[in-house]
């Protein structure tokens, strides 16, 4: 039987722990060990302190030279990286001033991606999963959630999250799968029939018996469904006992609500989120989750993280990495500009990508590096963890451990 793995020294050593779920942070709150060490085995932290007094005739050691500075792996926490096509044109065209109603008359828009999907394989989609998901990893993203919503039907879902749970027995990476079929109302529908109704009755029960999600998303926008349309959806996704999700407020509000009043794991987005609703979610369970990659991907305002941090809320940030609105998918990057624009403290930006961004998951062994949770770090060559933020993601990791184990 191998020895637990004694890994360091990192000349700092941030685990994330101890810090509050809710409201802002200071970067003086930050624990940080100097000279630090972990050990792992079988997949799980064993121990973490000073890397000299963890030294023991029971540990093997990897043994690091220069300076490090060791975080818990990164968690992005909404994306949809299962997709066919490119939406490159859709990109020039908003930069070129046509509106999203001119961009969907040409073609474009979210039914541009559901038409390639829809062609694309199932092997193709698990292809182009797997490819994002390695360039997260390598970026220290270690646990990926990832969307359908470009299937818009009952055949056509279900074929995105079989895709993703093959690419998810295929990648290092941990993905976590949500069914996004509320993404909005597909074109091709029968309208004598009630969309929301066919696939709560169709859908959520092939889900749960072939265990391909158990968190449900829906888009609550003027463009898609509204919160007196999606609420019989949602009543019946509790019942059945899922976690739910919202795309909340991205254009107009109304959807953050509807999240506070199922119960929802996160409301996502936020962009238009007024006084009314920051307070509304400061005072919930709902964690706000920032997507600042739609912000510089449509060229609008950020979600107000500030202000929902320092009236109490939760946030959490994540890439929203897609081929439409968010094609960069660099989440360290994102999260460090949204730093930059609503001026929040390096531990509010790691604790986004960290562990507020497991909670936003539902996950509770990972997002800290503490004793019996995951060994998912990331090691970045420098002595200083400030650095990080500071080169805005340009400062990339030397190495990324996941379960354990460094990936090559």
């Amino acid at each position: 039987m191998s020895k637990p793995l004694l890994i360091g020294p990192f000349t700092q050593l941030l685990p994330m722990s101890g810090l509050p779920l809710k409201g802002a942070l200071s970067d003086e709150q930050l624990p940080i060990i100097e000279k630090g060490g972990l050990v792992v085995y079988e997949g799980k932290i064993l121990d973490i302190g000073i890397f000299e007094d963890l030294k023991s005739d029971d540990v093997e050691v990897h043994q690091l030279e220069g300076n490090h500075v060791c975080l818990p792996g990164f968690i992005d926490a909404h994306t949809h990286i299962c997709f066919g096509g490119s939406r490159a044109r859709d990109y020039a065209y908003r930069n070129s001033g046509k509106t999203y109603l001119e961009i969907a008359k040409a073609g474009g828009g979210i039914w541009d991606t559901v038409t390639q999907t829809r062609k694309a394989s199932q092997e193709d989609l698990v292809e182009g999963i797997i490819s994002r998901s390695v360039t997260h990893l390598k970026n220290g993203v270690t646990t990926i959630e990832v969307k359908s919503g470009y299937g818009l039907s009952v055949e056509e879902e279900l074929k995105m999250l079989r895709a993703i749970k093959q690419a998810d027995r295929k990648t290092l990476a941990d993905l976590v799968p949500t069914c996004l079929a509320a993404h909005m109302k597909p074109k091709d529908w029968d309208g004598d029939k009630n969309y929301l109704e066919e696939i709560a009755s169709k859908l959520f029960l092939q889900l749960k018996s072939e265990g391909l999600a158990n968190r449900i998303d829906a888009f609550i926008e003027e463009s898609a469904f509204s919160s007196q349309e999606i609420a019989p959806y949602f009543q019946k996704a509790r019942e059945l006992g899922f976690d739910i999700t919202v795309h909340a407020d991205q254009f107009t509000t109304g959807g953050s609500e509807v999240a506070i009043q199922f119960d929802a794991i996160s409301a996502d987005h936020l962009e238009a989120s007024t006084e009314k609703e920051i307070q509304l979610l400061a005072k919930s369970d709902v964690i706000a989750t920032a997507l600042p990659g739609a912000s510089l991907g449509l060229g609008c305002d950020f979600t107000p993280a500030r202000k929902l941090l320092d009236a109490g809320g939760v946030l959490a940030i994540a890439s929203d990495h897609n081929p439409g609105s968010a094609p960069m998918g660099d989440l360290l990057t994102q999260a460090s500009i949204l730093g930059t624009f609503e001026k929040l403290s390096n531990a509010e930006v790691l604790a986004g990508i960290t562990f507020r961004a497991s909670a936003a998951l539902n996950l509770e062994d990972r997002g800290t590096l503490e004793v019996n949770k995951l060994a998912d770090f990331v090691i970045f060559p420098t002595d200083n963890y400030q650095e990080i933020t500071y080169h805005q993601g340009q400062l990339k990791p030397n190495a990324v451990w996941k379960n354990g184990k460094q990936i090559e």
